[in-house]
């Protein structure tokens, strides 16, 4: 009866013979040609029962060149993936992904290792090896993975020791990029109850990317991965399996693999809205522009007595050229130009066991998993060379000599080292160059670093039953734990170091001269109760129901500060002993005083700036969440080969909390879990005695919450909307005889926003309206947008912004570029000082409203980010033998991935274009199966593949990372087995 409980899964690699298999044959019987997946929890078989699963044994993964998560996108229908900003990943399956950002998030697809959960794995930057299987369970799993599985669930099987055989074996490859990769194992039985299972891999390459700057290659890897096992079967009716991996890489891996942006030559944003053009943002609409302008000092020293000489300590004016106006990008998404040589490492160990005993009609299992992470990633934050004229023009100006001589002489000696600049290095301790942490350059350096470690826990066990009635049960419990030890994001650059030092010197005082925003302590302690039961109506129909309950409590304290003002000039050295480390007080003062509730600023005229209010956010904050998820599913198996199912399913995901902002803005302080009701109809089906095996599945989605990013004030928020999605999905497996393998896959797929949803677009404040005025806010590089109150009155919109700005020492608002999308004029001015205007005398000019951040546009009908519409796949394989009984085996792989969006508001400038992948292999194996030669080739087409896109903050002047697949790849391999 235990397999009236097995899950269909869809072969994508049926009788797939690469690597030791590809000297084998399949027998005259394709139905031989089956994987045993654990979709549910139980061993099961293929094509019998429904569900959507895609699974990959080992020889399918060598045959198909999956060598990690992201190969996985090229073959299965509605996948698709791609790295994020923050040293992350997005797995989306049906439209579904990682948009949230934030340690509070949870992954959307729930990632499993040997059936347990894993917690902000590393697993999507190494290389598979020695597995037994790679499953892909596509939906919402409502009950035996009902946690957060609301796109549904990667689970990686490794291989386990085998009882009473001694073997091992050993593989390397060869490839350009100076690529050496080695994989082994080996397999020892320790009597005929015990055997231990050892396995590693090793990978070492040059970078993929040019780096003008020094001609040097960078993004290369250098990581290593060892995974140890034990298997003891003390009773027939009892099996202990217990495993250890730990996972290690060191190099100069890009987090960001290249930068585009349409450049905004009047600065108000710094890029446009139009296109993603290969050029650099205008470096006036960054935060180290806006502040560290003539213009702002001007005002922030107004009425002081450094009044007179603050415009000449300026290192840029807001109207004239930037650091990036004579910077070259590069057309081309492998070569960069940067000043500084990006650091990445991470590690992970994991720890498991499980324990099984069949009590006859009864199974019992228990699985135990504890994992450590870090990952610790620092690189140039624009990827580029600014340029430094304007900044020695500063530094060396002859009127600049008495104040760097006199109360300026520590900020000068902080950020030069005779004739280089100094850029505070990233540090606990708050104090950076004026502590003496710095890193000196000939050009000045900005970089940023985003590190973060875990520690995780989770216990699980399962009952279920082989009961010989029409009626059978599957009863679980799973109790977790995950803890960050600490997360920190940080920006650094030499601009905000000389900006913090001159405008705390006005008052003695130093600061910590760079963004960080951390988070000191998250925990989450999460469990789930669930069961299915699963009744035979008849021989031929079967009703599965499941339901669970969920259960998570999440807590947090972090903090977000910018140039926090600390310590006097003459204590650089001295350190606090506060919760967070050395440097951060409990009351500083500090530059921004950006924090009333809409983003607007305490400061409503020339001379206030410097209050002790602002550019420092705390919190501590705990939520929790509860629900009850579920599915249920009718079968009917026509024939031994027909299965028609149809299956309802409500998927659920856990709600966060959203980081501090400062200046702090109106955003909600956590943000609602995800639900989702999946309506589902598929059908398996296997013609001509197996040679042909077709399956296909219709889905609708009714999402509620779906969590989605944005950047405000530099840091990452999630807000939640609606959405529906459908779409369908084909895969078939075409075995014409013993020689051939055919594998294709089709998808189609429609997302969109439903009701009425209203954010505002960050790379278009305006909202398209032109009688909108976008502003750049001097006083911490935000945008707000002025608009009258009477629709189209935009001549009162412009002549108010030009009124305030005459009085602050600002120009009018100006056109932007024709082709630059935007229908608003812009101007730098400060939105506090508009807001109390428009309240003041805006009436004078028909009516005045400044909106922070800015208007908000309707995203109802847009598509969701990260869902391609269309998909297709196909390769072809074929075994030629000879008399000698070696075989030579071909092998060729396709796949197009169409047109989606980067960003929820659409349009031209975030879509992505489809792309099309190939990758192709030709091996030679011995008959004896003990060895195999081999020469490959992945991307023959050397495509540019861009899988997703990230929009920065306004203070950062609105640029794009974008994240591509890896270029064409070729080499030579070899194995043998003993």
């Amino acid at each position: 009866m235990r397999k009236s409980l097995l899950l269909a899964a869809t072969a994508i690699s049926a009788a797939a013979t690469p690597a030791w298999a590809q000297a084998e044959q399949a027998d005259d019987d394709f139905n031989d040609n089956v994987i045993i997946v654990t979709a549910q929890r139980q061993a099961q078989s293929l094509q019998e029962v429904p569900i959507a699963v895609s699974a990959f044994d080992s020889q399918a993964l060598e045959a198909q060149q999956i060598e990690n998560a992201s190969d996985l996108q090229l073959t299965l229908p509605n996948v698709s993936f791609t790295k994020s900003n923050f040293t992350a990943s997005s797995f989306t399956i049906r439209g579904i992904g990682d948009l949230c950002v934030g340690v509070s998030c949870d992954s959307a697809t729930a990632i499993h290792l040997n059936d347990s959960p894993l917690f902000t794995t590393r697993l999507f930057e190494t290389e598979y090896f020695d597995l037994e299987r790679v499953e892909v369970l596509r939906g919402p799993q409502g009950t035996l993975f009902g946690r957060n599985a609301t796109s549904g669930v990667v689970n990686v099987v490794t291989a386990k020791p085998e009882l009473g055989e001694l073997g091992a074996s050993i593989e390397g490859e060869y490839g350009n990029f100076q690529s050496v990769k080695l994989k082994g194992m080996i397999n020892v039985p320790l009597g005929e109850t015990l055997a231990v299972r050892a396995a590693g891999f090793y990978l070492n390459r040059d970078g993929y990317t040019k780096n003008l700057f020094d001609g040097s290659r960078i993004d290369g890897r250098d990581m290593f991965a060892v995974r140890g096992s034990i298997k003891w079967e003390p009773t027939p009716d009892t099996t202990v399996n217990l495993m250890a991996y730990y996972f290690r890489e060191d190099d100069d891996r890009l987090r960001i693999q290249k930068q585009v942006c349409q450049r905004d030559p009047t600065g108000v944003l710094g890029c446009l809205n139009n296109r993603r053009d290969f050029d650099k943002n205008n470096l006036n609409a960054n935060f180290t522009g806006v502040l560290g302008s003539s213009e702002f000092l001007s005002i922030a020293f107004a009425g002081s007595p450094l009044a007179a000489a603050a415009a000449g300590l300026g290192l840029n004016s807001l109207y004239g050229p930037d650091g990036h106006a004579n910077f070259d990008e590069p057309d081309d998404v492998r070569t960069v130009n940067t000043d500084f040589t990006p650091e990445y490492f991470t590690d992970e160990l994991q720890l498991q066991a499980h324990i099984e005993h069949n009590f006859g009609p009864i199974n019992v299992a228990v699985t135990g998993m504890y994992q450590e992470t870090a990952v610790d990633s620092r690189q140039d934050y624009n990827l580029s060379v600014v340029d430094r004229s304007g900044y020695d023009a500063t530094l060396n100006n002859p009127a600049n000599a008495p104040l760097f001589a006199g109360p300026f002489a520590p900020v000068l000696a902080a950020v030069t080292n005779g004739s280089q600049l100094c850029t505070s290095d990233t540090d606990t301790s708050g104090l950076g160059a004026y502590g003496g942490n710095r890193i000196c350059a000939d050009s000045p350096l900005s970089f940023d670093r985003s590190n973060q470690d875990n520690t995780s826990w989770s216990i699980e066990g399962i009952v279920s039953s082989d009961l010989d009635g029409p009626f059978n049960f599957l009863l679980g419990g799973i109790y977790a734990e995950d803890d960050l030890g600490q997360n920190s994001y940080y920006v650094n650059a030499f601009a905000i170091d000389y900006i913090v030092g001159i405008l705390g010197g006005g008052a003695g005082y130093l600061g910590t001269p760079y963004f960080r925003n951390n988070t000191q302590d998250f925990r989450l302690k999460s469990y789930g109760i669930f069961g299915e039961g699963y009744l035979d109506v008849s021989d031929d129909v079967k009703f599965t129901v499941g339901l669970r309950y969920n259960n998570d409590k999440k807590s947090i304290t972090a903090r977000s500060t910018l140039a926090s003002f600390l310590v006097p000039f003459d204590q650089t050295g001295n350190a606090f002993d506060t919760p967070f480390g050395a440097g951060f007080n409990a009351d500083p003062a500090t530059l921004c005083v950006n924090d009333n509730p809409d983003g607007s600023s305490n400061t409503s005229a020339p001379g206030a700036i410097g209050s002790a209010e602002g550019c420092e956010a705390v919190q501590t904050r705990s939520v929790a969440f509860d629900e009850i998820t579920g599915r249920a599913v009718i079968d009917w198996k026509i024939s031994d080969d027909h299965l028609l199912y149809v299956s309802y399913a409500r998927g659920y995901k856990s709600g966060g909390i959203n980081p501090p902002l400062q200046p702090i803005f109106d955003v909600s302080e956590s943000f609602g879990p995800e639900q989702i009701d999946s309506f589902e109809i598929g059908s398996k089906n296997t013609f001509a005695g197996g040679t042909f095996q077709l399956n296909a599945t219709a889905f609708y989605y009714k999402y509620k919450g779906l969590q989605l990013s944005r950047i405000i004030a530099r840091t990452s928020v999630n807000d939640t909307i609606d959405a529906d999605i459908y779409g369908a999905e084909i895969e078939a497996v075409l075995r014409p005889d013993p020689d051939w393998l055919i594998n294709l896959g089709f998808s189609y797929l429609k997302t969109k926003v439903v009701g009425d949803q209203l954010f505002s677009n960050p790379r278009d404040p305006g909202g398209g309206r032109s009688d909108a005025v976008i502003v750049k806010d001097i006083t911490n590089g935000a945008n707000c947008a002025v608009v009258p109150t009477t629709a189209g009155n935009a001549a009162g919109a412009n002549a108010f912004v030009a009124a305030i700005n005459g009085g602050l020492g600002l120009r009018a608002p100006e056109a932007f570029p024709a082709d630059g999308g935007i229908a608003s004029t812009g101007a730098f001015s400060i939105c506090s000082a508009l807001t109390a205007q428009a309240a003041a005398i805006g009436a004078g000019f028909g009516g005045i409203e400044v909106l922070s951040p800015g208007v908000q546009v309707n995203l109802k009908g847009n598509d969701l980010p990260q869902a391609p519409n269309v998909k297709v796949s196909a390769g072809v394989q074929y075994t030629h033998n000879f008399d000698s009984g070696w075989t030579l085996v071909p092998r060729v792989d396709i796949a197009y991935t169409g047109d989606q969006f980067g960003s929820v508001f659409n349009g031209n400038v975030n879509k992505i274009e489809g792309f099309t992948q190939a990758n192709a292999q030709i091996q030679l194996n011995g008959g004896d199966d003990r060895w195999f030669v081999k020469a490959f080739v992945q991307n023959i087409f050397d495509s540019n593949s861009t899988t997703g896109l990230y929009l920065t903050d306004a203070s950062s002047g609105l640029f794009t990372n974008i994240f591509t697949l890896d270029p064409r790849r070729y080499g030579i391999g070899a194995g043998i087995k003993f």
